[in-house]
């Protein structure tokens, strides 16, 4: 498998040699697959979301918050008939959706196994957002909501904090594809189809999304989700802290002066360690192959 799933263009075979994700073509790292209640209300609901957390990751974000399985991706190796399984066990559980969580450079394996079975529930893709139109695409037929995040609107900024000057061009292009394919469609107070953008202030960064608000509301008034759930990484020293109240309603006012009146909000409490989940690290590591 050549590889040129993701803006970086990697164009290694992924059978002899890794990528920037670091993940075999046939398999990839679950860390996590179980109910998760920490989700927009209408993805979560009452019974939760059916999460399948993907080790490896195609940017390098330093406040990464899952940054124990993205940076070095190790756990239980799945090929697509794995997560038919764990798709199928979730489905057991009651949950509302089969979300898959930085799903990119696994998108493959996911077509793959929603090839051989395809849930009854809807299917999430939640995403950073840095993607190529072409697989955002392929994916059309897959995927029921789409879940990206639009980090930032300024190149320097997404070169200082993630190492991917083109973010905001690929993010942005991809976010528009999706909304072209999804309209919204609730029911029961739950997401059955569409696009929801999320977009994590940052301390000391009230600009840049404003920035990146801007940028959005050229694609028209999509339904946003403005988090405030920044915890402070080790790698990243110069956001010591969290968002101020008062940075977030910032945000959240120029995001009602733009426009957009479809508006998950979070708590400034909303933040800390203990809403990072429990991921499994043990079984079987990455490796070359």
């Amino acid at each position: 498998m050549i590889c040129n799933l993701c803006p970086n263009r990697c164009n290694v075979d992924r059978a002899t040699r890794l990528g920037a994700c670091l993940t075999p073509a046939d398999r990839v790292a679950v860390n996590r697959a179980a109910p998760h209640f920490y989700e927009e209300p209408p993805i979560s609901g009452q019974r939760g979301s059916g999460t399948i957390f993907f080790g490896g990751c195609t940017m390098r974000c330093r406040y990464c918050q899952n940054i124990a399985i993205s940076r070095v991706p190790r756990g239980r190796m799945c090929t697509a008939a794995d997560l038919v399984d764990l798709i199928k066990g979730l489905e057991d559980q009651g949950v509302h959706n089969i979300n898959f969580v930085t799903p990119t450079h696994a998108s493959h394996l996911i077509r793959a196994a929603l090839d051989r079975y395809r849930p009854a529930v809807p299917v999430v893709y939640n995403t950073s957002g840095y993607e190529c139109v072409e697989v955002v695409q392929a994916l059309a037929p897959y995927v029921d909501i789409w879940l990206p995040d639009f980090k930032y609107a300024d190149r320097a900024l997404a070169d200082s904090l993630s190492g991917r000057p083109d973010y905001p061009r690929f993010a942005l292009a991809a976010i528009a594809e999706m909304l072209r394919q999804k309209p919204c469609l609730y029911r029961d107070g739950l997401m059955r189809q569409g696009v929801l953008i999320r977009h994590l202030v940052l301390p000391g960064h009230v600009d840049a999304s404003r920035r990146a608000l801007d940028a959005l509301r050229t694609l028209g008034k999509p339904a946003l989700s403005l988090m405030a759930q920044f915890t402070p990484m080790p790698l990243c020293p110069e956001l010591n802290r969290p968002v101020k109240p008062i940075e977030y309603k910032a945000v959240l006012s120029y995001a009602e002066k733009l426009g957009f009146d479809d508006i998950f909000i979070q708590e400034p409490e909303s933040t800390g360690t203990q809403y990072i989940p429990p991921f499994e690290l043990s079984n079987e590591g990455n490796r070359n192959p």
